[in-house]
């Protein structure tokens, strides 16, 4: 869907360009020269509405900067998001709408989002979204684990991380990502309260909720070709994700590796949150809010 709207997009900025443009260079000096006439005293033949713009004319006239101004944000710079499910809780919630950066891992255009211009590339820890390899129609979110080269391995609910050593020399060896106990019960999985750890990726601290009754399902593990079913070797030039909430996420364990040309941004800042709390049995759409949560609107992911 994101992908059909900015083609829309493109569409109808070159198409009011166009019109414009077409307009400016054609038919604008030939009503501009009946204004002098008119101005001059002389008699004007034909009707005196003639000398308004028309109407598709005066519509393109309004529309493009509008439409351009929304194609370069939402192309290039910046644009929103909203977090459909509880895969990356306790970092967001459902109802939180976020703010992508789209430059952050390379200029794209926006139809066939091919990189023209490389400003940077993931870093661990990150939050990032992407499409989905096995639907690339969807958008996904998750937080960036694995770069290229590493060795992730995730066994008993522990992250181990080999960074990817390329000299042969002095190379690190697989060490678990330091994981600290929070507390238990902020929030619940099927009347389950879930243990809440603090989790620490390259340079980023952050939380994660972990369900400790549920065991890992390593039955539906992605499985590389040569390791072992918990572990995998992220390959050049792809990313190895995973949710916040570990019991409770689609991500890189069951599906593989995120190419770059899937990415679409980082994630940098939730600019509102909706409640949607409400019983069963209301009258009311489940779509419609029923609270703001101020306190988590302006912070940074």
């Amino acid at each position: 869907m994101a992908n059909y709207f900015s083609l829309f997009l493109v569409v109808l900025t070159i198409a009011s360009g166009l019109i414009w443009l077409a307009d400016s260079l054609m038919f604008a000096p030939k009503r501009n020269d009946r204004k002098v006439v008119a101005e001059d005293g002389s008699s004007v033949t034909g009707d005196p509405e003639e000398q308004n713009l028309p109407w598709l004319v005066d519509t393109a006239q309004q529309i493009f900067p509008v439409i351009a101004f929304v194609l370069v944000l939402r192309s290039f710079l910046y644009e929103p998001f909203q977090i459909p499910s509880g895969s990356m809780m306790p970092t967001l919630l459902v109802g939180d709408f976020i703010l992508v950066e789209k430059y952050a891992y390379g200029v794209k255009d926006p139809v066939f989002r091919s990189k023209f211009w490389d400003t940077g590339a993931p870093e661990r820890g990150d939050v990032a979204v992407f499409k989905y390899p096995k639907n690339p129609s969807q958008d996904y979110i998750k937080r960036v684990v694995g770069l290229p080269g590493d060795t992730v391995i995730y066994r008993n609910k522990q992250l181990f991380i080999k960074p990817a050593c390329n000299d042969g020399k002095d190379c690190p060896s697989i060490e678990p990502v330091e994981l600290n106990f929070v507390d238990r019960g902020e929030a619940y999985q099927n009347f389950v309260p879930l243990e809440k750890y603090q989790e620490k990726l390259g340079e980023v601290t952050h939380d994660i909720f972990r369900l400790p009754s549920n065991l890992n399902r390593t039955q539906d593990y992605y499985q590389q070709p040569g390791t072992q079913t918990d572990e995998w070797i992220v390959p050049e030039g792809q990313y190895f994700m995973m949710g916040d909430n570990r019991d409770n996420s689609l991500d890189g364990r069951f599906w593989g590796f995120v190419p770059d040309d899937n990415l679409v941004g980082k994630a940098v800042a939730i600019w509102i949150s909706f409640e949607f709390d409400r019983v069963p049995s209301s009258w009311i759409p489940s779509w419609i809010p029923t609270g703001v949560r101020f306190s988590r609107v302006g912070s940074i992911i």
